[in-house]
């Protein structure tokens, strides 16, 4: 992939698969794909059964990457995530035995099941790709992704993620319930007797390499120019997150370059090398509302964060 126009096709490939295994919720894979060509990790949020799992286990089918899938429980450890030294009897000595996160994407199975220690764990590699244990510092892929999910409505043994946490994943994507009509076509493929988790994913075959996902990552960095008043529009969206009195924390520096990163990739599948308003404007809710967080008296009012952004964006002036 040598070309956004390359970079383009490829990623509609990958959609196409998509298609087949995730019916409707199109924003959705829209919003996934964007994410992983932008470099960035996603938190995947909607109640049980909407195929948060099922999304993640087709994207890692879909990329010939190493993948490695984790089931976050109250018990897990941070030596479970990212690994330990263990004593060699025949050697004498210790050796590192390395974690999960040392692959190329990593399923973070309901993420807010496990304590806060043990996602502080993830924080290192999610930022730098690369881990430190007992010292040493050990390089992670160049392509690590993290792919979390997590249940909105349980609160019975859970642990909710803090800023800083939130702060590293580049989007939280919602997921709602199925449309009925794309719920039907489910329901009739399983009466046809194909099922979808099992034999349509275990069908899909990688579109994309660890080396063409990296590349196209790069190409998308150098190759897709953002023009002054972009920068403008992206400061001034983000900046207005933090001067409003229903806001307790606004949303950091990290967001803008999170909201910069991700409309690049969503100009580049669309096959354009410049930055539009629509790109950003489409995805500021994404990136930028698990960033934020409302005041305590704005929270007895009943403000929904949704709207509160709506009406903070509404009055930043879009760019012609």
């Amino acid at each position: 992939m040598q070309s956004i126009t390359d970079i383009a096709s490829r990623f509609s490939q990958l959609r196409d698969q998509l298609d087949r295994v995730i019916l409707g919720q199109g924003r959705v894979k829209t919003l996934a794909t964007t994410s992983l060509l932008a470099g960035g990790h996603m938190l995947l949020e909607g109640v049980p059964g909407t195929g948060k799992t099922l999304l993640s286990l087709a994207m890692a089918r879909l990329l010939g990457c190493r993948f490695r899938r984790i089931q976050f429980t109250p018990d897990l450890m941070p030596a479970d995530l990212v690994g330990a030294n263990v004593f060699n009897q025949k050697a004498q000595e210790f050796s590192f035995r390395p974690g999960p996160i040392f692959t190329d994407i990593l399923l973070a199975d309901e993420i807010n099941r496990t304590p806060p220690r043990t996602q502080a764990a993830l924080l290192e590699s999610m930022q730098e790709n690369a881990a430190t244990v007992d010292g040493t510092r050990y390089e992670i892929s160049q392509v690590f992704t993290v792919f979390a999910t997590q249940n909105p409505v349980e609160f019975e043994g859970t642990y909710p993620l803090p800023e800083a946490q939130r702060d590293r994943f580049l989007m939280k994507i919602s997921i709602d319930f199925p449309e009925a009509a794309d719920e039907s076509r489910m329901l009739e493929s399983y009466a046809a007797g194909q099922r979808l988790h099992d034999d349509v994913v275990g069908s899909l075959q990688p579109v994309i390499s660890a080396e063409e996902l990296f590349e196209a990552r790069r190409t998308v960095a150098r190759g897709v120019r953002v023009e002054p008043h972009i920068i403008k529009y992206i400061q001034e969206l983000v900046s207005k997150t933090r001067n409003d009195e229903a806001v307790q924390i606004g949303a950091g520096p990290r967001a803008s370059l999170a909201l910069l990163e991700s409309s690049r990739a969503a100009a580049a599948l669309e096959g354009r090398d410049f930055i539009t308003p629509d790109d950003v404007k489409s995805l500021v809710a994404p990136v930028l509302a698990h960033r934020v967080t409302l005041s305590p008296e704005a929270e007895m009012e009943g403000m929904a964060l949704e709207d509160l952004l709506a009406r903070i964006f509404d009055a930043v002036e879009v760019p012609r």
